[in-house]
């Protein structure tokens, strides 16, 4: 999609698990100190985008994910770990 469309279905807050889904007092929490560079989905209200983000920490269900949008506001989500795909390194010619 194009930057500008992207801006406009960024307008807002990100949905985020709860939590109650996050259940943090029953999963282990990792925390990284380097973020790790991944594509997710991620929801504002209905809509979804499938875009590029840093995974700054997880649990075995969830992945707590940021990322800047077009306009330059930083977003901050957790998602559940089955809509983020780490991005695979480059292979080696």
């Amino acid at each position: 999609m194009s930057a500008h469309v992207d801006e406009m279905m960024m307008r807002g807050t990100p949905q985020t698990l709860s939590d109650a889904e996050l259940e943090l007092d029953v999963y282990p929490l990792t925390k990284t100190p380097i973020p790790v560079p991944a594509s997710a989905w991620v929801r504002y209200g209905d809509l979804a985008l499938k875009i590029e983000v840093e995974v700054v920490a997880w649990t075995p269900r969830a992945v707590a994910i940021r990322w800047v949008t077009p306009s330059g506001e930083k977003h901050r989500s957790w998602v559940w770990a089955s809509a983020v795909e780490r991005d695979k390194p480059a292979a080696d010619i």
